[in-house]
């Protein structure tokens, strides 16, 4: 199975899996700038700190941020709520922009790993390091690939889902 690595925004041509790439969209009836500020924004328990996260000068210092909050910051249940997040963020980022969606259609059968150079707890999470980690943003990419094949058909090139070769066993 073919293998397509991103990580940068900036990465081509899939840069703009990341969620960090500066494209807007609309999640729960509110304008984000990135896919990284939609999913971020769900997980302050305080107003004060929800606005503070979403002044970020850049989305990369967002992330920075969310992950540092304190216990007692953030929501109660994200650590399970979190991935429900996640792929509804996703659903909406590559409905609203089509070049995104095609490009995300392109990919084939492709295993999408969100690959980091820093070996951390979160890059682990969401992507690999060094081979390693649960790759969770490649998951549900590939999954959203899935059901976008099955909602757009003939405009996906009429190739339909298989089984899911890339589902990774809960740790």
């Amino acid at each position: 199975m073919d293998e397509i690595r991103f990580y940068r925004a900036s990465d081509k041509p899939y840069g703009p899996f990341s969620n960090l790439c500066r494209r807007g969209v609309e999640f729960e009836g509110e304008e984000f700038a990135t896919s990284e500020h939609a999913y971020q924004a769900g997980k302050a328990r305080k107003p004060a700190v929800r606005r503070w996260l979403m002044e970020a000068p850049s989305p990369a210092l967002l992330a920075m941020a969310a992950h540092g909050l304190y216990y007692w910051d953030v929501a109660p249940g994200w650590s399970t709520s979190k991935f429900d997040r996640m792929r509804a963020v996703l659903r909406a980022k590559f409905t609203q922009h089509r070049d995104l969606r095609d490009l995300l259609l392109s990919t084939g059968d492709a295993r999408l790993v969100e690959s980091a150079t820093v070996d951390n707890e979160v890059n682990r999470l969401w992507g690999e390091v060094g081979g390693v980690g649960r790759n969770m943003l490649g998951v549900m990419l590939m999954e959203l690939r899935d059901e976008l094949r099955l909602e757009f058909g003939e405009e996906a090139g009429g190739v339909v889902a298989a089984e899911a070769p890339y589902m990774v066993a809960a740790e």
